[in-house]
């Protein structure tokens, strides 16, 4: 596959991103904030083991092989979950997507910079500090 193609993916996956909060909230007003937050677990967990089943690829072998803090994922996805089932409906939506992607971002260059978990690292450069200040300003301006 191509990097745009990537790209696109990814740019999908962002408008879930943008749109799963406020369904979560949403369902969080009759059900409850962690009860919410857990449904939303569930039915993401029911539809990847029915993805697993119809792909045919539904084995486990490598978990044995695992280190503890490579399963810490799911409570680290918890945390966004429930935080934005909070955050979204005081500050709107927009706001949350901005605070969120100042936050990915400047974690991302960080990550990249010193290769963390095993990846190739990419150095902070100019053009990356400014693309972060651009963004961070951004979302000032969307939030105020």
């Amino acid at each position: 596959m191509s990097n745009m193609m990537f790209m696109l993916m990814m740019f999908c996956a962002g408008i879930t991103v943008a749109v799963q909060p406020s369904v979560n909230a949403r369902l969080a007003q009759k059900v409850g904030i962690i009860e919410s937050a857990c449904i939303s677990f569930a039915v993401g967990t029911i539809a990847l083991y029915l993805l697993l089943l119809v792909s045919g690829r539904g084995t486990f072998r490598g978990v044995s092989e695992t280190a503890w803090w490579e399963w810490t994922g799911g409570i680290l996805g918890a945390i966004f979950v429930s935080t934005t089932i909070v955050v979204v409906p005081r500050i709107g939506t927009a706001a949350a997507m901005a605070a969120i992607i100042a936050a990915q971002l400047i974690a991302g260059i960080i990550l990249d910079h010193f290769g963390f978990f095993g990846f190739q690292g990419t150095p902070v450069d100019a053009k990356r500090v400014v693309g972060v200040l651009l963004l961070l300003a951004g979302a000032m301006l969307i939030r105020h």
